[in-house]
């Protein structure tokens, strides 16, 4: 008997089912997982669609399609229906990002009609510790941003977009969107730094948090004061907050060919177990 398969944009009432795909992987899914709980799935509170790939009526994968298109827990079939979609409904997305091996495939789909992309990052590790920090210890003046500093962290945070990503975030609109995304994690509570004489010298955030899992993300160093080991004591600073306040996993994913980077992790307690890409437009 052959399998029906259909795609489409799941309903409200199918968020325990959406749930129990996004947990079953809580590492890899943190980020999309952590917005549809606290959004559901109305597109207009989520940010975008969530697309669900069903085998004999049941739900077996899904896609989130907002700023970025995030393939979850999808196998190959699951892929190409999502491709399908996405190529009928043409780019709406900043960035392809999600396990390596699925975003290979969908944007090896996309491509023909989506190319070419500004980069191409085939391999991320994907990086996580549930101890805090035993070699390292963390920094006593790393702490939470408070509301009132946002102006003092917003360009180290604008530093950081612009180097990692390319292009600045104030692109466009301004930067409202990134300014808000900036002010919500700060309100928080999951925006961390070292703040000396008003100058910030490290930062880095929480992006993203469930009760299984969370993902760091942002991580800077100023580029005076980098070589000085203030990335791995400022990490083992935000580790240690993040294990004892917000999850008991703690994640992150990294350039593979940013080496002092992933040595510095390393040094903080982190292992690798997997691997993300990410196509950037």
């Amino acid at each position: 008997m052959l399998t029906q398969t259909t795609t489409r944009v799941l309903e409200p009432g199918e968020l325990g089912a959406a749930l129990a795909i996004l947990e079953s992987e809580p590492v890899a899914n943190a980020f999309v997982t952590s917005r549809v709980q606290v959004a559901g799935l109305d597109p207009w509170r989520l940010g975008g669609e969530m697309w669900g790939w069903y085998a004999d009526g049941r739900l077996r994968s899904l896609c989130y399609s907002g700023a970025n298109l995030v393939p979850i827990c999808a196998g190959p079939e699951a892929v190409r229906a999502f491709a399908d979609r996405a190529r009928r409904t043409g780019r709406r997305c900043s960035s392809i990002v999600g396990p390596a091996g699925a975003t290979a495939q969908l944007w090896r789909l996309l491509e023909p009609s989506w190319g070419p992309a500004r980069e191409v990052r085939t391999h991320q590790p994907l990086m996580v510790t549930e101890e805090i920090p035993a070699v390292v210890a963390p920094d006593p003046f790393v702490r939470r941003i408070r509301k009132d500093e946002l102006e003092v962290i917003m360009p180290a945070c604008v530093a950081m977009f612009t180097e990692e990503v390319g292009v600045s975030p104030l692109a466009g609109d301004g930067g409202l969107l990134y300014q808000a995304r900036v002010a919500e994690l700060v309100g928080a509570g999951r925006s961390f730094a070292r703040i000396d004489d008003g100058r910030v010298i490290f930062k880095a955030e929480i992006g993203a948090a469930t009760t299984q899992a969370c993902q760091i993300q942002g991580v800077w160093v100023d580029p005076e004061y980098r070589g000085r080991g203030l990335s791995e004591s400022g990490m083992a600073a935000v580790v240690r907050y993040a294990l004892a306040d917000v999850a008991p996993v703690v994640s992150l994913y990294v350039n593979d060919y940013n080496t002092p980077a992933r040595a510095a992790y390393r040094r903080v307690g982190f292992r690798e177990v997997g691997a993300f890409m990410s196509v950037l437009f």
